[in-house]
């Protein structure tokens, strides 16, 4: 069997600060619910897999259309593990069973804000350049070049004090994550991190954006979201 695309939503058990946080429920779905119904209405791939060390995950994960064609052993499951690592694994396994994928969609649990558009727009820019990568990027709220830390004595430290002067319109913009979805062409060989010259920025607005790590985050993205659905109705 000789499949092009496959969506990899790696859903690990063991979230600390919002226990549970894939399966928490977000206006009455489990959070990794929404990747997983936006990865299937796009209708770009032959496979929807949930990477997962929890049986309750893998049980909701099926129940709203993923594949979980297996439990992801525990020493790909702490605190250690980075994405790509899941990501690898699971590449590896469905090789074995003798599956083949040109495009490889990496797709956060947490990302209730995606809308499918995107996820089209980075496979079509994607596939039709010779870039290795492609992946959700929004941009900064503020100049980057007018940031500044606090020391240990508790003082303020600017990164660039060049430019305290500077007006933010005479600054560059600056764009980061939007920790959403990354697209790989595997037939494509490069030693470029991500966020280099062979990747292809998929550009997302603010509003549609929101990391969750903390309880505050979920908030915001609520808050988001209830905007969401506003503006569709």
């Amino acid at each position: 069997m000789n499949n092009q695309n496959i969506a990899i939503i790696p859903a690990r058990g063991g979230s600390k600060r919002i226990p549970k946080k894939n399966i928490k429920k977000f206006f009455g779905k489990p959070l990794i619910a929404y990747s997983i119904e936006n990865a299937l209405k796009s209708n770009l791939f032959d496979k929807v897999i949930v990477s997962t060390d929890d049986e309750e995950i893998a049980t909701i994960a099926k129940q709203h259309g993923a594949e979980v064609p297996f439990i992801r052993p525990a020493e790909l499951s702490d605190d250690f593990t980075t994405t790509g690592d899941v990501v690898k694994h699971t590449i590896e396994y469905l090789e074995k069973q003798g599956d083949k994928y040109d495009y490889v969609c990496t797709i956060y649990a947490t990302a209730p804000l995606l809308q499918k558009e995107y996820l089209v727009e980075g496979f079509t820019k994607l596939k039709e350049s010779n870039a290795k990568q492609a992946f959700s990027v929004t941009s900064m709220p503020f100049p980057i070049q007018r940031t500044f830390k606090i020391d240990k004595n508790g003082r303020c430290e600017m990164f660039h004090p060049e430019h305290f002067n500077t007006r933010s319109q005479d600054l560059e913009e600056a764009f980061q994550d939007a920790g959403q979805f990354y697209w790989e062409n595997r037939n494509i060989k490069s030693d470029e991190i991500m966020f280099g010259k062979d990747s292809i920025p998929i550009l997302i607005p603010q509003h549609l954006v929101q990391d969750i790590d903390t309880i505050e985050d979920w908030e915001n993205a609520e808050y988001k979201y209830q905007l969401i659905v506003k503006n569709k109705i």
